[in-house]
């Protein structure tokens, strides 16, 4: 029998499996609330990024819904569910941290060889970016001819190729479910205010300054979206609220009467 390629799976796909058996065994049963991505990440010894992708990638599988400010709930997996192909597809905090390290590095060498034309390619995405509404198709074509409009600057056509494939990954259905709970019309204005920075870091020809207001963006986009789904917090007013239930309930119990010795003085 012919031997088959092994595939090193990725960490939140593994995390991923591991809940999906689960959620089939019965453990997590349709209607229950899984455990909060901090409890998830503690248990599994693994940072919370890591578990947020494997939530999200059952969200898309359909067998998990993310309540924000509520929890995280197994639901009926629906029977005309499309198939996700999970091989090919990365993790969106994967994605954003190989931005992270490509694009800094890129901004940097910019700075060095930018011209005239090339800063005037990258104001022109910069004004595109400014005058569309966000979340929406448009904000999302002038944001990648941003970054792709950097890369360019170098000459090298490779490096343009790579930056736009990896933008152009934002489209997987992980990345946008991911999206869709922390975008808005306020991280867009934050997000090009970053832009603004890594643009006039390169039109001043400072490399150091470039390097860290692109990698200062694409580490704040991950921040971004590893803000709080809400449910530690609505876990912790359950829990405060179950607490505050036994002691009001201890409160009401009839109280010992307690022992007078013959004087009839309380003992001591």
């Amino acid at each position: 029998m012919p031997l088959e390629a092994v595939e090193a799976r990725r960490l939140y796909r593994q995390v991923a499996d591991q809940l999906r058996s689960l959620i089939d065994s019965g453990e997590y049963a349709v209607g229950s609330r899984l455990p909060t991505e901090r409890e998830l990440a503690e248990q599994l010894k693994i940072s919370r990024p890591t578990v947020r992708e494997a939530l999200i990638a059952l969200e898309v599988e359909g067998r998990l819904r993310i309540r924000v400010g509520s929890g995280i709930y197994v639901i009926e997996p629906a029977a005309t569910a499309a198939p996700v192909q999970a091989s090919v597809i990365e993790g969106p905090f994967e994605l954003l941290r190989a931005r992270e390290f490509l694009e800094s590095a890129i901004a940097e060498q910019a700075a060095r060889v930018a011209t005239k034309d090339d800063i005037a390619r990258i104001d022109a995405s910069l004004l595109a970016m400014e005058n569309v509404e966000h979340p929406g198709e448009a904000s999302m074509v002038h944001d990648r001819a941003f970054h792709v409009a950097i890369a360019g600057s170098l000459g090298n056509a490779v490096l343009v190729r790579v930056v736009g494939e990896l933008f152009d990954q934002r489209l997987n259905p992980y990345f946008a479910k991911l999206a869709h709970y922390f975008e808005s019309p306020g991280t867009w204005r934050t997000a090009l205010d970053e832009h603004r920075a890594v643009r006039d870091a390169i039109a001043a020809h400072d490399p150091d300054a470039a390097r860290k207001a692109m990698r200062d963006h694409l580490a704040r986009s991950q921040e971004r979206f590893a803000q709080n789904f809400g449910a530690e917090s609505a876990a912790a007013a359950a829990s405060g609220q179950s607490r505050a239930g036994r002691a009001a309930a201890k409160s009401t119990r009839p109280q010992p009467k307690k022992k007078r010795g013959k004087t009839g003085s309380t003992r001591r």
